[in-house]
């Protein structure tokens, strides 16, 4: 599958605002938000002074963050959609549960990694498994009740070695239970709108796809 590998540092200058793709560095004073608070390109401060943004131009970089967010290519972010409009509730509210079901987020989330597009390379290396049964796609929906875990061979890793430590002041979700000991995390209940922080404003998403 294609996927975006410019800087993503771009992304979030370009939607002027913290799209928290690089973990630290974005709490940081390296952030390039904090340093260059302008869209990328040669004319990008300028055009940031003069630009007036119609509905439609919201609505587009509402969409395009909330993609950008979460690491999903246009066609598949379609799909999401269609399967929100299917679903009882609010479109724009089940569209971002939707998202944040994802195991990739789930494993950011739990606190495993440092950004989505780490945690996102995890489950493709087969580092986690969801009911005990090893599962390497990103996209793969978590339900209520379901159990994510580091795999047994993978507890050995260097890297989850040193994970532990910060895992002791992980602070997940109301809907995510971590399990430090063992590893794991417990998927409680399907979010609500409440207990997804991300800064967006899904009503724009729905009036963009509603055109």
């Amino acid at each position: 599958m294609a996927r975006y590998t410019d800087a993503v540092c771009k992304l979030c200058r370009r939607e002027g605002q913290k799209l928290f793709l690089k973990g630290d560095r974005c709490v940081g004073p390296k952030c390039a938000v904090e340093r260059r608070n302008f869209p990328p390109g040669d004319h990008g401060r300028k055009a940031a002074m003069r630009r007036k943004v119609s509905d439609y131009g919201m609505q587009l970089r509402e969409k395009q963050k909330a993609r950008r967010m979460y690491g999903v290519l246009e066609r598949q972010f379609r799909r999401y959609f269609e399967e929100a409009t299917r679903r009882k509730g609010l479109t724009g509210e089940t569209l971002l549960s939707l998202l944040e079901s994802r195991l990739d987020n789930v494993v950011y989330r739990l606190g495993f990694a440092d950004s989505r597009a780490q945690a996102r390379q995890l489950v493709r290396h087969g580092h986690f498994s969801v009911n005990g049964h090893k599962t390497d796609i990103p996209s793969f929906l978590v339900n209520s009740g379901d159990v994510v875990q580091v795999q047994n061979a993978s507890r050995s890793n260097t890297y989850f070695k040193d994970r532990l430590q910060l895992l002791e002041g992980a602070n997940p979700p109301a809907w995510l239970r971590l399990d430090v000991a063992n590893l794991s995390g417990n998927v409680m209940g399907t979010p609500n709108r409440e207990e997804i922080a991300v800064p967006l404003r899904e009503q724009l998403i729905v009036e963009y796809y509603s055109r």
